[in-house]
């Protein structure tokens, strides 16, 4: 079983800063893509922003400048830095990985963290 336990989430004023962590266990061999989702009330989920095994990132235009994503594979962690956070920000974030269980999974499979609530406010 793989699970991915999300943590950092809470509320904020426009303006602060908040870190969300997303760590993997079980049983993995290696992540290929590690990232980040959003979802708020009423509205559809979005790809807020990935990270590739090589280190290549992408973002949303509308946190671009604002977020920083990273991951430490030593600990099977994804990070999100989310700087100058606006209330058009708050939601419901989800980490997600891309992994291989063991050696010879060529197939691999996404897995998904619980969500954790991110408020800001004005």
């Amino acid at each position: 079983q793989v699970q991915l336990v999300e943590s950092g989430g809470g509320s904020v004023q426009a303006g602060g800063s908040l870190r969300l962590s997303c760590a993997a266990s079980g049983s993995i061999f290696s992540i290929n893509v590690m990232g980040w989702y959003r979802q708020a009330p009423g509205k559809e989920r979005e790809l807020v922003a990935t990270i590739t095994s090589g280190g290549s990132t992408n973002y949303a235009d509308s946190v671009k400048g604002r977020f920083t994503i990273s991951r430490d594979d030593a600990k099977n962690t994804v990070y999100l830095q989310m700087n100058s956070l606006k209330p058009e920000d708050t939601a419901v974030y989800y980490c997600m990985m891309f992994i291989f269980r063991y050696y010879r999974d060529y197939r691999g499979n996404n897995y998904w963290g619980q969500g954790t609530q991110v408020t800001v406010s004005s």
